[in-house]
């Protein structure tokens, strides 16, 4: 469905800076401020790497809100599935020992496992293309059994697969549970302590160390709070992992040590073969040949690595609880470290933008992003105004008949505009979409939703009972038409 966006009170921002030592230090805190003002966020903290240096780090905000305590350089995030990266490394260590091999199955290293798991691969369970069902879950964020660990283990064993191994991306956090095992057996030592020695002591990472494994289970000194939105109210959020999930996700660390592990693995201080670093970041391909992922950003998964797969600026992009991110661009040796306290808080949707004030065709304002097709569109409207943007896809498609431009392309460029402010173009391209897909329920969603936010609430309503026609199981839609109607 599309994607909504929501204008939400920060609060007053408390703003401290460690080391501002880049020449746009002003631009990056004016570009950070401003995204923690569009959605909320408490508590920023953030450094930026190039060319193997720490360039920039600083700290926004409120660590705790409660008690009006700012983030600091000690302030500790909780990393949620960036954790994952770690284990991915971790993996490929025992790779390059020669303990394991990535196209081997599961079955190799562990035993007891339900026969129809046997055959999936290490890079499956990687990439989350397994079919093992999934032992937590995800709408609720706990364990598939009320009754613990060993009682969701047994259930989870006694499921049927998902799917075929291969067959798609479904993230999965049984797949973590399996690696974790895996590396305890190999290694001779707890997962836990094999990512300790083999990273965190290396990259001297003395705060991510002394808060362990435990998330926010356990007491971890100046950890920041964990907030989310609930019915547009800002309200605590609690989270951890039992510990045989916690190479999935269960670290915390700061964005300074973040960064400081980032360049010991671009330094080879964790893997020594090339090739490694090669699989770490290479997303693995389905049973179709193309690879699978969360969206089309982050369009496919490596070794424990959400990846954005593009010609222009490619990034490994590792990211944790929809409130924390790490961009890696090694073809523009730039890697961005954003750590939030707020889920939802998305920092993962405004990094690349981010990195345009460092590498300026990446701007949003320059067409980076969009596909060649849309592109020329793009082109055509900036020319002769957006308002024409049906009449310029007619000719276009008149004079190449071949010419084909997808509604996720589209739709994805609408929210683009958005972002941008630039509400009225936005308007118009999801108009366009609605005209070139008139059968997509998501298309008029977008459209309904672009209504409301230009301030015409009869079209919108329109539009979203059209989209809850064309699909009755579109709750966004029937929230939204209670909203509109209600004049609220």
């Amino acid at each position: 469905m599309s994607k909504h966006f929501r204008i939400l009170s920060a609060g007053a921002l408390i703003i401290t800076f460690t080391s501002p030592i880049y020449a746009q230090t002003d631009s990056i805190d004016l570009f950070v401020k401003a995204q923690m003002q569009k959605r909320g966020i408490p508590g920023l903290q953030l450094a930026i790497v190039k060319s193997g240096k720490i360039i920039k780090t600083a700290n926004y905000g409120l660590a705790n809100v409660q008690d009006s305590i700012p983030v600091s350089n000690n302030t500790l995030f909780t990393i949620n599935s960036i954790t994952k990266a770690f284990t991915g490394v971790a993996i490929m260590q025992l790779v390059e020992t020669g303990k394991l091999s990535l196209s081997s199955p599961v079955s190799a290293y562990l035993t007891g496992l339900p026969e129809n798991w046997k055959t999936v691969t290490v890079q499956q369970l990687l990439s989350h293309n397994s079919g093992i069902p999934d032992i937590i879950d995800e709408e609720e964020s706990i364990l598939i059994s009320p009754y613990g660990e060993q009682a969701a283990w047994k259930q989870v064993l006694a499921l049927p697969m998902d799917f075929k191994p291969g067959e798609k991306f479904s993230y999965n956090q049984t797949n973590y549970l399996l690696l974790g095992r895996i590396i305890d057996t190999l290694s001779g030592m707890r997962f836990t302590e094999f990512i300790t020695k083999g990273q965190l002591q290396k990259a001297a990472m003395a705060k991510t160390i002394s808060a362990g494994f435990g998330a926010t289970m356990s007491i971890v000194p100046h950890a920041a709070g964990g907030y989310t939105y609930r019915k547009g109210k800002l309200t605590n959020m609690f989270f951890s992992m039992p510990p045989s999930l916690q190479t999935a996700a269960g670290m915390s660390s700061t964005a300074t040590e973040m960064a400081d592990w980032v360049i010991a693995l671009q330094n080879n201080r964790f893997l020594k073969e090339r090739s490694s670093m090669v699989s770490l970041f290479t997303p693995a391909l389905l049973n179709n040949g193309k690879p699978g992922g969360f969206s089309s950003l982050l369009n496919g998964y490596a070794a424990g690595w959400p990846i954005a797969a593009r010609t222009e600026h490619p990034a490994a992009a590792a990211v944790g609880g929809g409130r924390s991110a790490v961009f890696v661009y090694p073809a523009d040796d730039l890697s961005i470290i954003v750590l939030t306290n707020l889920a939802g808080g998305s920092p993962e949707e405004f990094i690349d933008e981010l990195a345009g004030l460092f590498i300026p065709d990446m701007k949003e304002s320059n067409s980076f992003g969009l596909s060649a097709p849309v592109k020329l569109i793009r082109t055509r409207l900036e020319r002769s105004g957006y308002k024409n943007a049906i009449e310029e896809v007619k000719k276009i498609k008149k004079g190449n008949t071949d010419f084909v431009v997808t509604e996720d392309e589209i739709n994805s460029w609408g929210y683009k505009l958005f972002r941008q402010n630039k509400v009225p173009d936005a308007l118009e391209i999801f108009k366009l979409n609605v005209y070139l897909y008139p059968a997509s329920a998501n298309a008029y969603d977008s459209l309904g939703e672009a209504y409301a936010e230009f301030g015409d609430n009869e079209a919108a309503i329109k539009n979203y009972e059209q989209s809850l026609k064309l699909d009755p199981q579109n709750n966004n839609a029937v929230q939204q038409l209670k909203r509109l109607r209600s004049g609220k």
